[in-house]
C-alpha cells in the first residue's frame, strides 16, 4: 500500500452517515427528514443542496468531544488506507456559536490526534480556517485569537466559503498576521471561479498552497507561474466531479496540471458527501506507483508540519 498524505479535508465534511446518527443519538437530537437517501448516503442534488445537507449534518455537533470524535474517526479511516499524515481544516465558528471555548475545542481535537497516533501511527495537524462570506473582520479576529492562544497542533491558516464574496486582498491583514507569526497559509481559489481568482490569491496573499486551484488549467500562463513559484495545488478530483465542475475523471485537469509542471496533491475535501476517500483519490488518479509516491512526498513537503515530522514522514514514504 502506497503511503499517503492529505492537505485538504474539512472536519465537518468528513462526518460519515453512521457517525452522524451516533452523534445525534448521543445528543438527543432528531436528524432532519430528507438528510439521507434510500441508499443511506447523504442526499443532495446540486451545490446549494449540498451546502444545506452539510449544515444539517453539522447540527449533530454539540459538545467538544463530538468534534474530537469526528477527527479521530477520520484519522482512523485514513490510516486504514495508508495515510501517514493529515491536515484537517477546522473552523472555530461552529464551536463558538455553541458557546464552546476555543481552548476546549482544541483540547478535544488534540486528544483525538494523540489517540489516533497511538492507535494507528498516523500524524494529524490542524489548519484553522475562516469562512470567506462572513467577511474579513471575522477572519482577522480569528487569526488574532489563534496567535494569542497558540497550540502546537495548529500549524496553518486558510479560508473556505463562497469564492464570489469579497476579494483575497480584503483578507490580507488576517493572512499577513498569520504569516508573520509563522503559520503556513493556504486559500480556496480556482474551484468555482476561474483563473483570475488564483491570480488574485497569489498576488495578494502570502500563500504557498491553493485549495483546489483546478481552474488554473484554463490559463497556461498561470500554470507557468505556479510551477515557477512552486505553489502547490490541493486538488480534489472526486469533489470537483461530484459538484459538476467536470463530467468525469477523464475530463479533469489533474494530468494537464502535472504535465505543465505544477506541483499537485490529492485530497478528498468532504469525502462522505462525494462518495470518495483519500485512498479512492489515489486509486482513481490514473497514475503509477512512482508518481503517486511523488504526490505523497509533495504533500509532506508542502505541509505545515515542523521539519522533524516532515523528515520522518518522507523516510516512511520513500523515493
Amino acid at each position: 500500500m502506497i503511503p499517503k498524505a492529505e492537505l485538504h479535508c474539512h472536519l465537518e465534511g468528513s462526518i460519515p452517515p453512521v457517525l452522524a446518527r451516533e452523534l445525534a443519538t448521543r445528543n438527543g437530537l432528531e436528524l432532519p427528514a430528507g438528510l439521507f437517501g434510500a441508499d443511506g448516503f447523504y442526499a443532495w442534488t446540486d451545490f446549494w443542496s449540498f451546502l444545506k445537507a452539510y449544515d444539517r449534518v453539522c447540527t449533530t455537533l454539540r459538545q467538544p468531544r463530538d468534534f474530537g470524535a469526528v477527527l479521530y474517526s477520520y484519522l482512523a479511516g485514513a490510516a486504514a488506507e495508508g495515510a501517514v499524515y493529515v491536515e484537517m481544516f477546522c473552523s472555530p465558528e461552529r464551536p463558538a456559536a455553541l458557546g464552546i471555548p476555543y481552548s476546549a475545542w482544541l483540547d478535544a481535537l488534540e486528544q483525538a490526534i494523540d489517540r489516533a497516533r497511538r492507535d494507528f501511527g498516523i500524524e494529524g495537524r490542524i489548519i484553522v480556517i475562516c469562512i470567506r462570506h462572513l467577511g474579513p473582520d471575522k477572519a482577522l479576529s480569528m487569526v488574532q485569537q489563534m496567535v494569542a492562544e497558540p497550540h502546537h497542533y495548529v500549524v496553518g491558516f486558510g479560508m473556505g466559503g463562497d469564492e464570489a464574496q469579497f476579494t483575497p486582498a480584503d483578507f490580507a491583514p488576517a493572512y499577513r498576521l498569520a504569516h508573520d507569526k509563522g503559520y503556513g497559509c493556504t486559500v480556496h481559489a480556482g474551484e468555482v471561479l476561474g483563473p483570475e481568482s488564483v491570480w488574485a490569491a497569489i498576488r495578494d496573499l502570502p500563500v504557498t498552497r491553493i485549495g483546489h486551484g483546478v481552474r488554473s488549467a484554463d490559463d497556461p500562463r498561470l500554470m507557468e507561474e505556479l510551477a515557477r513559484r512552486g505553489i502547490v495545488l490541493e486538488v480534489c478530483p472526486g469533489s470537483n466531479i461530484a459538484l459538476g465542475l467536470y463530467p468525469d475523471r477523464a475530463a479533469h485537469p489533474l494530468h494537464r496540471l502535472i504535465a505543465a509542471g505544477v506541483r499537485v496533491t490529492l485530497n478528498s475535501d468532504d469525502p462522505p458527501f462525494f462518495h470518495t476517500t483519500l485512498g479512492n483519490e489515489y486509486d482513481q488518479a490514473g497514475l503509477g506507483e512512482r508518481e503517486l509516491r511523488g504526490i505523497a512526498r509533495t504533500a509532506i513537503e508542502a505541509s505545515f508540519a515542523d521539519a522533524a515530522v516532515k523528515e520522518r514522514l518522507l523516510r516512511e514514504i520513500g523515493p
